[in-house]
């Protein structure tokens, strides 16, 4: 964008806000591109969320509403004015424990397997407990749900999903199928159909994917896990490992 080349940006007032909803650097792009139309600059960034807006032309109620229309982002208040040459500390969200951080995620695992054992121990449930078939239900379970997140916001958890996985880092387009693949996957395990085929490819499909999580956590890169989409704010690391390779795993078990 221009600058003023007669009004240097330093006489200009400045503003910062927090920027929420932002998950990589998709998303910076489209919320600079959206800011950079109401203030003289705009600069965002990720790490910290965060945006500087030099002679703002928008109040922060407009700046919402047009952030609104490209996804799930908000602007936070910091200061109303920054004084040039004069440090601010944004605040920061207080670190959470590892239980609080993936209660989510556990709350909803917990779920599906109290559903899948429950399935086994049902009145209408005529044979013995089958470890086989608790899999099965679980699995179920596990696609439609997490695919139910994904399907929330798919542009979203695309845009995430290829900070990471090797496959969408080279065709965006599979991010956008990904969450339609989990749904066919737990359809198929519900209707227990083609259970060689499916498992097979659920264990290529799963294997690959943790490759690129390994590779992240690895790296030690701080982004946001799209297990379930753009919903929670979940960070990656070892769980979301062990979440791909127990799926595989299980796969792969029911295949022996």
């Amino acid at each position: 964008m221009e600058t003023n080349t007669h009004y240097p940006n330093t006489h200009f007032p400045k503003n910062q806000y927090q920027v929420s909803g932002m998950t990589c650097g998709g998303c910076v792009a489209r919320v600079q591109a959206v800011l950079a139309q109401h203030a003289e600059q705009a600069t965002v960034t990720l790490n910290p969320p965060k945006t500087e807006l030099i002679n703002q032309k928008t109040d922060l109620i407009g700046l919402n509403n047009a952030l609104d229309k490209i996804g799930h982002y908000k602007l936070i208040k910091v200061d109303e004015e920054i004084k040039p040459n004069k440090p601010q500390i944004l605040s920061e969200e207080e670190p959470k424990s590892w239980l609080a951080t993936y209660y989510p995620l556990l709350l909803i695992i917990g779920f599906i397997v109290l559903v899948s054992t429950l399935i086994q121990f049902s009145p209408s449930h005529q044979q013995a407990f089958s470890f086989n078939e608790w899999m099965m239900h679980f699995m179920a379970g596990f696609f439609l749900v997490f695919s139910f997140f994904k399907l929330l916001d798919i542009k979203s958890f695309a845009s995430s999903y290829a900070m990471y996985d090797l496959l969408a880092m080279r065709i965006p387009a599979y991010g956008l199928l990904y969450p339609f693949i989990e749904l066919g996957l737990g359809i198929a395990y519900v209707l227990a159909w083609q259970p060689i085929l499916v498992n097979i490819f659920t264990f290529i499909m799963m294997t690959f994917s943790s490759l690129g999580v390994i590779r992240s956590v690895l790296n030690k890169q701080k982004i946001r896990c799209a297990c379930l989409g753009s919903v929670f704010n979940l960070p990656m690391s070892t769980v979301t490992i062990i979440e791909d390779l127990t799926m595989a795993g299980m796969a792969l078990y029911m295949l022996i």
